[in-house]
């Protein structure tokens, strides 16, 4: 299905596209270089072309309230990420004396604004149906940062902009704020790929969180977030990407929603995307361990935009001599998380946060 929002033959961004894809990712990983010298060169670009120059400042946070949850302790904090420059989050830990390995949780697009930091764990307060509404959806019923708290992990979730709490004003006005930041130098995924590094050196200095044993998770456009994160941050020692990894060009085609402007935003580092493919860009955590997961009936991840992804970050975990930190899935399932996947993945997770 091809519409308005859709490129099409007429309006010939198209031709561009074939041009582009011929001329290929100047820095794309290719079989016989150095993993090392790859990463360093990658990173390098990736600070330079995508995260925006904000200051930075020492790891900050307020406490706003808390809930007690029996065995769990749910805080409502600010995150301070820069100056004038905040976020609302959830922090949710099991009550115990000792430190307990942490996760960042990333929140999905999903369409859906009023809805942040809640689709990752349950708020304060009154059942809210809406975020029933959504866990039916999407995870069966089970909020996976909740499972990750019962698991023993202490789980940090935040709005990115325009979500829950912060200030935005809804779906069509993505391609504003995406022209108000690129006329100040920035993009909407390098802002968010800046601001989720941000949150992991706060994570790392909360209360009770050990941390040397921290992980990304995210589902969606956040397991987008969680393969890129675990590449810019050293802080993050393993991660979850569920329902997001694919080739760049093998998405640039009418239907899909790479497409489409809006949601798009989020995941296109325009001038980086001359050097770095996207499994390029998720492949600069290596050797981490990294669990990643699309569903073969998933219509937003075409086989033709998933196989060369998958075959890529092999070659660059096999170079590090590290293949058996590369866990890679295809099950017959849609763009979900549910909770037999949650279990094999938070399974995996644990292992390798040992």
């Amino acid at each position: 299905m091809t519409g308005p929002r859709q490129i099409t033959e007429d309006n010939r961004i198209p031709a561009l596209i074939a041009l582009a894809a011929r001329r290929g990712f100047s820095h794309g990983w290719r079989e016989g270089l150095d993993p090392k010298e790859w990463r360093e060169r990658g990173l390098a670009l990736m600070r330079d072309l995508a995260l925006p120059d904000l200051p930075m400042s020492a790891p900050a946070w307020t406490v706003e309230a808390e809930e007690d949850r029996g065995t769990h302790l749910l805080q409502s904090l600010t995150l301070h990420l820069a100056e004038g420059w905040d976020a609302p989050a959830l922090f949710l830990r099991p009550k115990t004396s000792a430190p307990c390995p942490a996760v960042l949780m990333l929140h999905d697009h999903g369409s859906e604004f009023a809805l942040g930091k809640e689709k990752c764990l349950t708020p304060p307060g009154p059942s809210d149906p809406r975020v029933a509404a959504w866990a039916d959806r999407f995870f069966g019923g089970q909020v996976p940062g909740d499972e990750l708290a019962r698991r023993g992990f202490a789980v940090l979730a935040a709005d990115a902009p325009g979500w829950g709490e912060r200030p935005g004003n809804g779906y069509e006005a993505q391609q504003a704020l995406a022209a108000n930041l690129m006329a100040i130098g920035m993009s909407p995924a390098g802002l968010m790929a800046w601001e989720d590094a941000r949150a992991v050196e706060i994570l790392a200095q909360l209360p009770g969180v050990e941390s040397g044993r921290i992980a990304a998770v995210g589902f969606s456009l956040g397991g987008f977030r969680s393969w890129q994160v675990a590449a810019l941050s050293p802080q993050v020692r393993a991660a979850v990407s569920m329902s997001w990894m694919a080739s760049l060009p093998a998405l640039l085609v009418p239907g899909n929603n790479q497409t489409r402007g809006q949601s798009a935003f989020w995941m296109t580092h325009p001038v980086l995307m001359r050097h770095l493919d996207l499994p390029d860009i998720a492949a600069l955590a290596a050797p981490k361990p990294l669990w990643v997961e699309v569903g073969r009936a998933d219509h937003l991840f075409p086989d033709a935009a998933v196989d060369p992804a998958y075959a890529k970050l092999r070659s660059v975990w096999t170079a590090w001599g590290a293949a058996e930190h590369l866990s890679l899935h295809r099950p017959e399932t849609g763009h979900s998380f549910l909770p037999d996947r949650q279990a094999a993945a938070f399974d995996w997770l644990q292992v390798a946060l040992a």
